[in-house]
């Protein structure tokens, strides 16, 4: 039975500090900040640039940061929209459960993005002005995905939002980093893996949609309606081996590898049509999260043979 406050659903007793932190960075998501770098940085190396380790923890780092201080501002920021409910039937938001106190989330996002920031002066002094345009927008759109009067988690650019900055923008900036030059292949592998990790944006809107639709949020479930969007998974599932074919075409055959992920992303296509929503959508999400890291660790691998 949950307890209620003025701030909304509160748990009868608190956790830990370190379950609570857990809870609120999403570590089932942060695979998708790091498995872009690692590609991207794996085909630099596969076409014999040499390996700068500084920028490629510190690019990682800087991932995780972004991605960390993007999940603690969207935690905070649904709390005070009203849209974590004793309803939700996905994992448990500190905020709304009453266990950190909405400014200290703030605080805590801010945080992350700072520091994010200063090791960006770095990854700048590495890259040069690519990755300053690339890391700003990064930075402003990890923001943007929450805040401000029209956030876009709001709205029907999530799952695109997330195919850029997660897929393209970390790809093609990682390679940069490595390398200095731009490459039509980490476009490709940033295709291949923007695509799958879109899709785990779409299944979180996808147990959410009574939610999201009470409290007005329209996502591209909410616009599409169900039956759709599950044709849209698929598509985002599946397309990333065409992708990978054409990185087999320009000669780059070790991608095939990645085809070893092909069973496991038509068996979570197939899965979400064959059930009513509910709260397995939290065990589905985690699925496509770590079919879409098992994907890219698969390609780069792939073009390092």
């Amino acid at each position: 039975m949950k307890l209620e406050s003025t701030s909304g659903p509160i748990q009868p007793s608190a956790p830990g500090a370190w379950r609570i932190g857990v809870a609120a960075i999403r570590p089932r998501t942060l695979s998708l900040a790091i498995t872009p770098v690692v590609l991207g940085s794996a085909i630099a190396w596969a076409d014999g640039h040499p390996v700068r380790l500084g920028a490629f923890v510190a690019a990682l780092v800087c991932a995780l940061l972004i991605q960390v201080g993007t999940n603690l501002h969207n935690d905070v920021s649904d709390f005070q929209r009203g849209n974590d409910g004793a309803s939700r039937i996905g994992p448990l938001r500190v905020t709304a459960a009453g266990w950190v106190q909405p400014a200290t989330m703030v605080r805590a996002s801010i945080a992350c993005f700072v520091l994010a920031l200063l090791l960006g002066v770095y990854l700048v002094d590495v890259g040069g002005w690519p990755i300053l345009v690339a890391g700003l927008a990064s930075l402003a759109a990890g923001y943007g995905y929450s805040g401000g009067p029209r956030p876009i988690s709001h709205s029907a650019w999530g799952e695109l939002f997330v195919l850029v900055f997660f897929g393209l923008v970390a790809v093609a900036g990682s390679h940069w980093l490595q390398a200095g030059v731009p490459s039509l292949d980490a476009l490709l592998g940033g295709t291949a893996l923007g695509l799958p990790a879109a899709g785990v944006l779409l299944v979180n809107n996808y147990r959410d949609l009574e939610d999201d639709l009470a409290s007005g949020r329209r996502t591209l479930v909410a616009r599409l309606g169900r039956a759709r969007s599950r044709a849209v998974y698929g598509v985002l599932m599946l397309l990333p081996y065409a992708v990978v074919f054409a990185l087999v075409a320009r000669g780059r055959t070790g991608a095939l590898l990645a085809l070893l992920m092909m069973p496991l992303l038509v068996v979570l296509t197939v899965r979400l049509g064959a059930r009513p929503p509910g709260p397995w959508l939290n065990s589905h999400l985690a699925a496509t999260a770590k079919a879409s890291a098992l994907l890219g660790l698969l390609l780069a691998a792939g073009v390092l043979l």
